[in-house]
């Protein structure tokens, strides 16, 4: 399930960086055509220690292990892949901007160990169609989705690298599962409105997911976000709610699990964040029903009997700048499951991590990233699995 998870994130990352970034490439534009690239590549080189898994525990994220403490070291990417964006904007017809945009984003490792397979994940993410005016922005196609996107776009283990995960051949997890869940790409069709003194609203008709067993998908996923931002003399706000609503049926099929019956998944995110001179604050949070405990509605989202699963979660985070160059950031988030159905005590209970990290930005599309990381998996029956992880990369940026 992680593979299919944790594999991207986007453009939308790359413009929070606080290193900032540089125009991107521009060719063309004489005869109102324009094409554009922009991107970053990231390198880390990580190191972690994974406690022994407890016997007979079902889930959690820190790996399975072979039954004995685990340690490995890696260079590899972090959270973020590799990210390179193409962009091409026709001409402003109407007073309409249509542009089309179409994301690449790869690994820098080999598949965790191997010296002949040495093929990294290579996904696009981003595939959809633009039209902006005074109405607002509608968009097509496959981009990251509305519901938990700020939560983890404004996570500073975004541009680091956080909790290692089980995946060789993929990114890293940041705080996925362990302070709110991967909002995942997907194809869609989406308004937003323009902005209103601050305020803009945002809804989309998503492609279906399955909800744990339940795989038949006669109704759109729905999701919605209103969000809020300003600036003042030295800082900077914002301020974000976002919604999630699916519904699901179970086969027919008599050997099913809950045979015609069906489930929904209903979530509500949101959080604020606020800047004066370098101190930057931020609290997000989410909670639902059949949400899953690490990506958006996987098979964790119920019970082995096809009940929902409540979920919810939290993250608080504090940054400070240091010196113009220097940031300092420390985290907290965990991620919770409460018992349905016929869960036991063997059953994840809770996943939690902080971090602790230095920023140092060299120039302005240049840094280097320093991380420590705590993490722990917690059952139903007190059981635990700690990991701890030390992290140390590079991003450029364009």
């Amino acid at each position: 399930m992680l593979k299919k998870l944790v594999p991207v994130l986007a453009t939308a990352a790359l413009m929070a960086s606080t290193a900032g970034t540089v125009h991107a490439f521009d060719v063309g534009g004489v005869n109102g055509w324009k094409f554009s690239t922009d991107g970053f590549v990231n390198v880390f080189a990580t190191y972690e220690s994974v406690e022994k898994r407890p016997d007979g525990v079902i889930d959690g994220e820190l790996g399975l292990g072979s039954g004995e403490r685990n340690q490995q070291f890696r260079v590899r990417t972090g959270l973020l892949p590799v990210g390179i964006g193409f962009n091409i904007k026709a001409p402003t017809t109407n007073g309409v901007d249509y542009a089309v945009r179409l994301g690449m984003y790869p690994q820098v490792q080999n598949n965790g160990g191997s010296r002949t397979d040495l093929s990294p994940n290579i996904d696009f993410r981003e595939i959809n169609i633009t039209a902006d005016g005074a109405f607002g922005q509608v968009l097509a196609g496959r981009a990251i989705n509305l519901y938990q996107a700020k939560n983890i776009l404004t996570d500073m283990t975004l541009f680091g690298a956080g909790v290692i995960g089980p995946v060789n051949n993929g990114p890293t997890m940041g705080h996925i599962g362990y302070g709110y869940l991967y909002p995942n790409f997907g194809a869609q069709f989406r308004y937003t409105t323009p902005d209103m003194k601050g305020f803009k609203v945002a809804v989309s008709v998503n492609d279906t997911n399955d909800i744990g067993a339940a795989t038949v998908r006669n109704v759109p996923r729905l999701e919605g976000e209103v969000s809020y931002a300003t600036s003042y003399t030295d800082g900077k706000a914002q301020a974000w709610v976002s919604g999630l609503y699916q519904r699901a049926s179970f086969s027919t099929v008599p050997t099913t699990v809950r045979p015609g019956q069906h489930t929904e998944s209903i979530g509500g995110a949101g959080g604020v964040e606020g800047s004066y001179h370098g101190l930057d604050l931020l609290a997000s949070c989410y909670g639902g029903k059949a949400l899953g405990m690490l990506g958006m509605q996987g098979a964790d989202a119920l019970s082995t009997d096809g009940e929902a699963r409540m979920n919810w979660g939290y993250l608080v985070q504090g940054t400070y700048m240091l010196t113009p160059e220097l940031k300092l950031g420390l985290n907290y988030g965990q991620s919770n499951a409460e018992k349905a159905g016929n869960d036991t005590d063997l059953n994840i209970k809770t996943q939690q991590a902080a971090v602790v990290a230095l920023t140092y930005n060299i120039n302005k599309f240049v840094q280097i990233i320093g991380e420590l990381t705590w993490a722990q998996d917690k059952w139903g029956n007190g059981a635990t699995q700690d990991a701890n992880i030390a992290s140390l990369g590079t991003f450029i940026y364009w």
